[in-house]
């Protein structure tokens, strides 16, 4: 198997330190963030095998903030969660929102081996029972196929040029068809920020709908797979 390449975010010096310390012994590649904004940052252009992700982070952007955006950005990366006695409410939140195992600290060098040994085992077999890895990372409406793996939508065959945070509006967008998308929401999938009003969430996400549109919509003067829903937001109709 190849190196896995693991991402530990904690905002704990000493905790990144002994969870890289245990992570490289078991053959995997780390890379650290002491901050949710610093994951968020490393995430944007990077994709992961793993996260080990604390969910009481200092700063603006927590645990829950980082898992969301993960599951939006790269659905296919294993996350293990890390929380301790007092925090277990948060914990249950986030495993219903899908995460692959956690850990209650402080944590032993064991228990980390054989979280991940677990979690990547539970993964192997919702592959197998969902008929490959292919059709989980593969998303097909309409005219448009998504590769979720290789980060390329397609439109009747077509590659579309889009960009990263394009993409990941088309993926959201998609993948919650057909409800229908507040700003706010998008705001927070595409640039990872929290708007302090409804207006600037408008004013933000328009530009991306846009840009988006050009490229998708066959007369973007007059879309069809991405419409606007007056008062409330965007949804997909594909």
């Amino acid at each position: 198997m190849d190196q896995m390449r693991t991402l530990v975010v904690d905002d704990e010096e000493g905790v990144r330190f002994f969870l890289t310390e245990t992570l490289q012994r078991a053959g995997h590649y780390v890379v650290t963030a002491a901050s949710g904004e610093e994951a968020l940052e490393r995430l944007r252009e990077t994709a992961f095998d793993l996260i080990m992700l604390d969910l009481r982070l200092g700063g603006r952007v927590d645990g829950m903030r980082v898992l969301e955006s993960v599951r939006w950005r790269w659905p296919g990366t294993l996350v293990i969660i890390l929380t301790a006695h007092g925090s277990l409410d948060s914990a249950l939140t986030a495993i219903r929102e899908g995460v692959d195992g956690y850990l209650l600290k402080p944590v032993e060098p064991d228990e980390v081996r054989q979280a991940v040994e677990e979690a990547m085992m539970r993964r192997q077999k919702l592959t197998h029972a969902d008929g490959g890895e292919e059709e989980t990372r593969t998303i097909q409406r309409g005219p448009f196929v998504i590769d979720l793996e290789r980060h390329i939508a397609s439109f009747d065959d077509q590659e579309i040029d889009l960009t990263p945070r394009e993409f990941t509006l088309l993926v959201h967008l998609v993948q919650n068809a057909p409800q229908v998308i507040t700003p706010q929401d998008l705001v927070r999938i595409v640039r990872q920020y929290e708007p302090e009003h409804i207006y600037e969430a408008r004013e933000i996400i328009k530009w991306y709908v846009h840009r988006l549109r050009k490229k998708v919509e066959p007369d973007p003067s007059n879309p069809r797979y991405i419409l606007n829903v007056r008062g409330v937001g965007y949804r997909f109709a594909g």
